[in-house]
């Protein structure tokens, strides 16, 4: 706790830049990679990560210093050279997407790990630090690599909001963005720029091996707790934040820790937990929402079921036997049990003993589940040709997940119509 609380008051000067840059550089890796990873264009930020590294070994080898302007220069020109190299092998080989990858990260990382190897035996005393790229050590820059990665990760983010309505567009309907004006290979171009810039700028903290991983991980993350990319991109910055600092936070605390493989380690923490627990797509709230479906369904089959015998004999809120809802409709006893336990709580049914009979409301939700049943019946038989004895599963099936909206929308296309393909009558609200 000791070691937590000196952290959080930044007292060591160079604890606040190092967690200032690894912030800001986790920051714009989340942002950007948000577009990379809907896209579809994940495995892009590995090659170019793996591209970068003969970038940054030649970028010194002519400076004869690691000054990070002239290695970001380097970073860049490679990386981007890296991207030209996919887009150009994809487009004028046969090679697919995933060979052109493959072969631009093994041939540049290869390419980079010969460049340094060079370097460390050529006694120069500067390149001391050097292969840290390799995995990163966000804690040995210096102020002056925060100024200048930090500054270059604000102007990242500041792209990104500006641009935002483009990119959007462009991610989700390029075709559209075309349409409406918006340059869409310039923009293409840009958000490509935009990538390799956040790649060069976040291998300090990873290494050029995990810079993939913050580049995606973040909003693959983010992605499994909202539909709404303005919130997905905040959510993958946050992420991509709290994992940076808390990677720092383990740096700091055990120096012999690197701080790139704990960022990414924390990073696949959140993304366990988002996959499990996540609001919109986690494993737990699909259970939940099948679960809620399956009780939705087997609620509105009773019903029917039961609006059905009260068809009969005209006598909608008698009571029925158990027994005769099951010779009926084949629902298993332990099933038919649970949905009136469902229904009597919804107060759609009362249950005495082993009878069951349906209430006014009850009543009024059998009618509509069998109207929207023949109606769509109907549809099927008029607008798709098919014969009246194929219908009924298609009916069965439907039914459960037609809107209000639907339902009046077919009322209308079919004219308000009296039966359906089996002479049954299409029960209109006020007809029991």
């Amino acid at each position: 706790m000791g070691n937590l609380f000196e952290f959080l008051l930044l007292d060591d000067p160079n604890v606040r830049w190092v967690l200032l840059a690894v912030v800001l550089m986790s920051a714009s890796s989340g942002v950007v990679g948000t577009f990379t990873f809907l896209r579809k264009r994940a495995l892009i930020g590995d090659a170019i990560s793996h591209a970068i590294l003969p970038g940054i070994c030649l970028a010194f080898m002519l400076a004869q210093t690691k000054n990070p302007f002239f290695l970001l220069l380097g970073a860049f020109t490679t990386g981007w050279l890296g991207l030209f190299c996919i887009d150009m092998i994809t487009a004028r080989t046969k090679l697919k997407p995933d060979a052109a990858l493959g072969l631009v990260l093994s041939v540049f990382y290869g390419f980079g790990v010969l460049l340094l190897s060079i370097i460390q035996n050529s006694g120069n005393a500067a390149q001391s630090g050097l292969d840290k790229f390799l995995f990163g050590k966000a804690a040995a820059m210096v102020q002056e690599d925060v100024m200048v990665f930090g500054l270059f990760s604000l102007v990242l983010i500041s792209v990104v909001i500006y641009f935002f309505k483009a990119f959007t567009l462009i991610t989700f309907d390029r075709e559209y963005a075309g349409t409406i004006g918006i340059p869409v290979k310039r923009m293409e171009l840009l958000i490509s720029v935009l990538t390799v810039f956040a790649i060069a700028i976040g291998i300090q903290a990873v290494g050029v091996i995990l810079m993939a991983a913050l580049l995606i991980t973040p909003a693959a993350a983010a992605r499994y707790w909202t539909e709404n990319l303005k919130w997905m991109i905040f959510l993958s910055a946050v992420f991509a934040i709290f994992a940076g600092m808390m990677g720092t936070f383990i740096s700091y605390t055990l120096p012999k820790m690197p701080t790139g493989p704990w960022i990414v380690t924390v990073l696949s923490l959140l993304t366990v937990f988002s996959v499990l627990l996540g609001k919109k797509r986690g494993i737990l709230y699909e259970l939940q929402t099948q679960n809620r479906v399956k009780k939705q369904i087997l609620g509105e089959n009773i019903l029917k079921c039961l609006y059905h015998l009260g068809e009969t004999d005209d006598a909608y809120q008698r009571y029925r036997a158990f027994d005769l809802i099951q010779d009926t409709r084949s629902i298993p006893t332990r099933d038919l049990k649970r949905g009136l336990i469902i229904l009597q709580k919804k107060n759609l049914v009362t249950v005495t003993g082993k009878e069951v009979a349906l209430t006014p409301s009850g009543v009024e939700e059998g009618r509509r589940v069998t109207k929207i049943h023949r109606l769509w019946e109907i549809y099927l038989t008029k607008h798709m040709q098919l014969p009246s004895d194929h219908v009924h599963e298609d009916a069965e099936a439907i039914e459960h997940i037609i809107t209000p909206e639907l339902e009046r929308e077919l009322e209308k296309q079919l004219e308000y119509p009296l039966v359906d393909p089996h002479a049954s009558p299409v029960p209109y609200k006020g007809k029991e």
